[in-house]
């Protein structure tokens, strides 16, 4: 397994530069498993809705949906991946950071065997998400 990071996921999907883009498909079309991390996904996200390349939340998580049918490529959490995913597309105004950290964080609750309490935030629009909520 190798890793990648945020740049090389970025060449690969834009093609926008011939040399860089074309070393991110040989390694993501490559012979070895692909990791990417959720911080490396977060970050692709965030790039890609920004200011420059201004996808929408459509084109957003149709890119993340590509990732999943990638055959070499793994996530560092394909289950809270998927259903982050799933929430995003739900949400009215929770952006996909915000749908992935409830989601590990729930995830990984379970994995210890402990009970999940709920994800803390601020953030308005994530406290609609299901296990989020308001600080007191």
């Amino acid at each position: 397994m190798i890793a990648i990071d945020t740049n090389v996921l970025l060449r690969y999907l834009l093609e926008d530069d011939t040399d860089q883009s074309a070393k991110a498909a040989k390694l993501i079309g490559g012979s070895e498993i692909v990791l990417v991390t959720d911080v490396v996904l977060v970050e692709t996200v965030w790039t890609l809705r920004g200011a420059k390349y201004q996808l929408s939340k459509p084109e957003l998580i149709d890119v993340i949906k590509a990732l999943f049918q990638e055959p070499n490529i793994r996530f560092e959490d394909g289950q809270a991946t998927w259903v982050a995913l799933d929430q995003y597309r739900k949400s009215n105004g929770a952006d996909f950071a915000d749908a992935l950290i409830v989601n590990k964080a729930k995830l990984t609750a379970n994995r210890l065997g402990e009970t999940f309490g709920g994800s803390y935030t601020f953030d308005k629009a994530a406290q609609k998400l299901p296990g989020a909520k308001t600080p007191k």
